[in-house]
């Protein structure tokens, strides 16, 4: 199915969830936001929110420093 990841369309299996694609991209899901169609997704419902075609998920990664 595809979706829209951060502005870009994406090929994904079915039945994906939020959590797995995080952990596809190589993402640390402690520094990840997520955001689909335009509501936050909180982290502990990542695991139960799967995807739709035609989903838009925007994804920023936290970074620190100084």
């Amino acid at each position: 199915m595809k979706i829209q990841l951060n502005g870009e369309a994406r090929e994904i299996p079915a039945s994906c969830t939020v959590a797995s694609l995080v952990t596809e991209l190589g993402l640390r899901p402690e520094q990840v936001a997520v955001e689909l169609n335009r509501r936050l997704v909180r982290r502990d419902l990542r695991e139960k929110v799967e995807l739709q075609d035609g989903d838009e998920l925007e994804l920023v990664t936290l970074v620190g420093g100084g």
